[in-house]
């Protein structure tokens, strides 16, 4: 699939790349993809996604991988850098007739190496729970109901877009669509034989939340309208008190969960939001999507503090490197200065939802600011559909650029403002540079101010727009995107739509552009000029197709692209545990 890394050739795939950590190296023989390793015909097909679990196995190869390719979804026992990959052994293999699986998530609560929870979402609408070890289908929800001649989906009829299990919770899950709604769901209740009547319990600037009014229990429990067009993904903080949303309106809104309220909100430069992830700490947030560019947000001040540019098409998917991650505090945590509403208490949620103390959680529990971190490296890796992996480091002298810069900087090219400060700037004028947001001692409590107004209001009463003195590429970055910009890997079910339908997307797209307009300048979407430019640490092409997976682990990190391979890329000093293997060990049978 690959040919050796190190050439000059643009069209090269690459094995291995360098960052300071060392080498990371592509393990061939631990490739996952259908067991006759052909390449699928990824026309008008859903992304391929992947899932991981760990079942606490005795044997200390407890991790299980899940991932989907056109109407298949395959069950592994993951052996990552350790084994060569057997794929003629998958645990469980299912093909579907009439849809197709589009996401899925494992509950990690629940899993144990006899039974794990998948919940896996479908093209057609619906969400199903199943056990690939049991090899069991326990429910379906959102199911076809059939009334008279003809049949109806009750809940929603548009494609499952994301789908994740709430934290701490062994029942409540969370289901986003195309349509832009967003579904609460417990396992223990049915969804009914009648279409749902909903009751508006709160809304906001952008957004609705309805409950569902029933005599008895049934799903969904909620229903969320979150901003306009498909709502692409969502991710729930480390602690699981917040929601971070990606539409394809371009909009990134963050919510209390419990308290269903708007945090704040970012918009792309633009285009539509594809993908979003948190930072280990909860700090950060990043989102990337059809602008070719990855912005990240800070929770704390609701402002975006960077931008990155290295991608020539749309950034599929961002995902942080929680082992690459280091920040080293100079004074202990602080608490949240205060807590959602009990809102779950409120339309019984009857799940039972309880947050451990994880190691990722703790940290996001303080503010961004007292006793601001003596060493900060923040690693994160985004994909795209220009079949490129980039990888980018955010250190201290972009996220506090007001401070002298730490003895330990790492080397991370980015154009920061020190850098352009030195460089002469004393002669802009005065007003050149707004004052700086005012950096709040503690997070944002999550309910709304009094009178009723959202909570996004408030984050215009700021005194302006924080200027960075950044070497800028404004010009020739906006000339580049207005003439220039690709389009060769564009996403394979919109190529499958009708006419009609590219014609309303035609008109949602000038529609978008006007309202760009509006925003472009404001804290919602600062000018390219006014925020920090990153430049990735690593940018390679690494594969033939889109990609569509970026996932970090503790020996390795997985890509996948929309040809159905799933990739294990060796962390430095990790590929000698599967230098012992040989080739044969993985063979090539197909599976009936």
């Amino acid at each position: 699939m690959a040919a050796e890394g190190g050439g000059k050739e643009m069209n090269e795939i690459k094995t291995q790349f360098t960052t300071r950590e060392g080498v990371y190296k592509l393990l061939t023989h631990s490739e996952y993809s259908r067991p006759n390793r052909v390449p699928f015909n990824s026309q008008g097909s859903n992304p391929v996604k992947v899932s991981f679990v760990n079942v606490n196995d005795q044997s200390g190869n407890g991790d299980r991988i899940c991932f989907n390719v056109g109407r298949e979804l395959y069950f592994y026992i993951y052996k990552g850098v350790r084994k060569a990959a057997d794929l003629s052994k998958p645990i469980d293999k299912r093909i579907y007739k009439g849809t197709q699986p589009t996401c899925h998530d494992f509950n990690p609560l629940t899993a144990t190496a006899e039974s794990v929870s998948l919940l896996v979402g479908f093209s057609a609408g619906q969400v199903q729970l199943i056990d690939p070890i049991k090899k069991e289908t326990s429910k379906l929800f959102n199911e076809e109901v059939g009334l008279t001649a003809f049949t109806l989906r009750l809940i929603d009829k548009s494609r499952v877009t994301c789908v994740r299990w709430v934290p701490g919770s062994e029942s409540l899950f969370l289901v986003a669509h195309s349509s832009g709604s967003l579904y609460l769901y417990n396992v223990e209740h049915t969804c009914g034989t009648t279409p749902p009547h909903y009751q508006l319990l709160k809304q906001g600037d952008g957004y609705a939340v309805h409950t569902c009014k029933s005599k008895s229990a049934r799903n969904p429990l909620l229903r969320w309208t979150v901003g306009e067009g498909a709502l692409n993904e969502f991710a729930f903080s480390p602690d699981g008190k917040f929601l971070a949303c990606a539409s394809q309106d371009g909009f990134l809104r963050v919510f209390g969960f419990d308290a269903a309220e708007l945090h704040g909100t970012m918009k792309s430069y633009f285009g539509g939001l594809l993908c979003v992830c948190w930072s280990p700490d909860g700090r950060y947030i990043v989102a990337g999507g059809e602008d070719d560019l990855v912005t990240v947000w800070s929770f704390s001040d609701c402002r975006v503090i960077a931008r990155g540019h290295g991608h020539k098409s749309w950034v599929s998917v961002v995902a942080f490197d929680h082992c690459t991650t280091s920040v080293e505090d100079s004074d202990p945590p602080a608490e949240f200065s205060g807590s959602d509403e009990e809102f779950h208490e409120q339309i019984h949620f009857g799940g039972g939802r309880d947050r451990a103390n994880s190691s990722q959680s703790h940290l996001s529990k303080r503010n961004s600011t007292d006793g601001r971190p003596v060493s900060v490296t923040y690693r994160f890796g985004s994909v795209g559909q220009d079949t490129q992996l980039c990888l980018w480091d955010l250190t201290e002298d972009i996220l506090f650029p007001h401070l002298p810069l730490s003895r330990t900087r790492t080397h991370t090219n980015v154009m920061s403002a020190t850098m352009s400060n030195s460089s002469g700037n004393s002669g802009a004028p005065a007003n050149s540079l707004p004052a700086p947001l005012p950096r709040s001692n503690s997070l944002p409590h999550s309910s709304g101010p009094a009178g009723g107004s959202s909570i996004i209001d408030s984050t215009f009463i700021a005194t302006g727009v924080s200027k960075f003195a950044t070497l800028s590429l404004h010009d020739t970055r906006k000339e580049r995107h207005e003439k220039d910009h690709k389009r060769n890997h564009s996403m394979g079910h919109i190529s499958s739509k009708s006419s009609d339908k590219l014609n309303q997307l035609s008109s949602a797209a000038r529609t978008a552009k006007a309202d760009a307009a509006k925003t472009l300048g404001t804290l919602l979407c600062p000018r390219m000029e006014e925020v920090p430019l990153l430049e990735p640490l690593v940018c390679k092409k690494i594969a033939h197709e889109r990609l569509t997976v970026l996932i970090f682990l503790e020996d390795c990190l997985v890509t996948a692209c929309q040809e159905g391979f799933i990739c294990t890329w060796a962390r430095p000093g990790k590929v000698g545990l599967l230098s012992s293997q040989n080739p044969a060990n993985s063979p090539s049978g197909t599976v009936v």
